[in-house]
């Protein structure tokens, strides 16, 4: 059954444990900065003896150790070593780095190919990377190039001493997941610090834990693309989904957030590995529930490759808490995987 809290949808993730107790002296704190060339955001209950300066400094170093290990666009970051290194070459890895790599190997075998970390020749090639933007489409020759070196059957991972082959002009990007992890990282920190309630962001991926002072878990907006063209006006709002966040985390992919006009056309940034075209169906955006953000963020490019009929079977499968939105000649179109359902209220 569907209800509505002033005009909202609620959903409410099953089997939610019961929040920690705050501190009796608990303030609401925000900090924020930017990181990965996005910004981020964190809204914590702490007690008052906390230092925010001490918080600010510990949230930073965390987003910078993932950018130190897995930027495509910082040269020296480890990432950008093993883009380079030399054929046959091992390169031993940061756990952090392995274990996110690992995990983005996984999903691409699960996927058969929709997910792929190899696809970095293809970003930088379609314009969204670092190296300067096209002026023009690629040519199908260059798009075949790309893709001859790209493709996660040809890692090679040593788990046993965290190590990784570069078989020869194979080029990573975790552009895809590495911010979902940088939220789960920041989250596992505070908890190491004794912070019982928190909201974690970092460019739109969420994870958030525990309580406010008002006894409210962490409530938020489920991002969609006519709220986000409508620009916020009363229409809008009047159709917006919001979630307790507690215990879990949320990712949302979509056509919209980062487009490049090659000529008369816009092409998204989300490429299909398989074609090495960026997508052209007409599915706009899918967000992901899932305990790990890591894992939430990787998914929600992985289903938003696989389109609307594929990601859906794959989501009933996996029994994933997922939203569809496709674009319609009407509007757009709501889909919402079973385990999603399920927590409407």
């Amino acid at each position: 059954m569907k209800t509505t809290v002033n005009s909202k949808r609620v959903l409410i993730p099953s089997g939610l444990e019961a929040p920690p107790a705050l501190p009796v002296d608990a303030q609401l704190r925000q900090l924020q900065g930017a990181t990965m060339g996005t910004h981020w955001t964190v809204k914590l209950m702490v007690a008052g003896e906390i230092s925010p300066a001490f918080l600010q400094l510990g949230i930073e170093r965390q987003l910078a150790q993932v950018v130190a290990q897995m930027s495509h666009w910082e040269s020296h970051s480890n990432l950008c070593k093993f883009n380079h290194a030399a054929a046959g070459t091992w390169q031993v890895l940061p756990p952090e780095f392995f274990q996110v790599l690992d995990y983005a190997l996984y999903l691409a075998q699960q996927t058969s190919g929709a997910y792929d970390p190899s696809v970095g020749k293809l970003v930088d090639l379609w314009g969204f990377g670092p190296k300067s933007k096209p002026q023009k489409m690629p040519s199908a020759t260059a798009i075949a190039a790309a893709k001859q070196d790209a493709g996660w059957q040809r890692v090679q991972v040593d788990r046993l001493l965290r190590r990784v082959r570069q078989p020869g002009g194979l080029s990573l990007d975790l552009s895809s997941i590495a911010k979902g992890y940088a939220v789960d990282q920041v989250a596992r920190w505070l908890q190491s610090q004794g912070v019982v309630s928190y909201l974690v962001e970092v460019g739109g991926e969420l994870r958030g834990y525990g309580i406010k002072q008002d006894q409210q878990p962490w409530w938020v907006e489920l991002e969609h693309p006519a709220t986000l063209a409508a620009q916020g006006s009363a229409a809008a709002n009047d159709s917006s989904t919001i979630l307790a966040l507690h215990g879990w985390s949320i990712a949302t992919s979509g056509d919209y957030r980062q487009q490049i006009q090659l000529g008369d056309r816009n092409f998204s940034h989300s490429i299909d590995p398989r074609s090495g075209y960026p997508l052209t169906h007409n599915l706009a955006s899918v967000t992901v529930l899932h305990a790990e953000c890591m894992v939430a963020d990787a998914l929600a490019t992985a289903l938003m490759v696989m389109g609307l009929k594929q990601g859906m079977a794959y989501a009933e499968e996996w029994r994933l808490a997922c939203r569809f939105i496709s674009k319609t000649k009407d509007g757009y179109r709501e889909s919402m995987s079973p385990a999603m359902r399920l927590m409407l209220s």
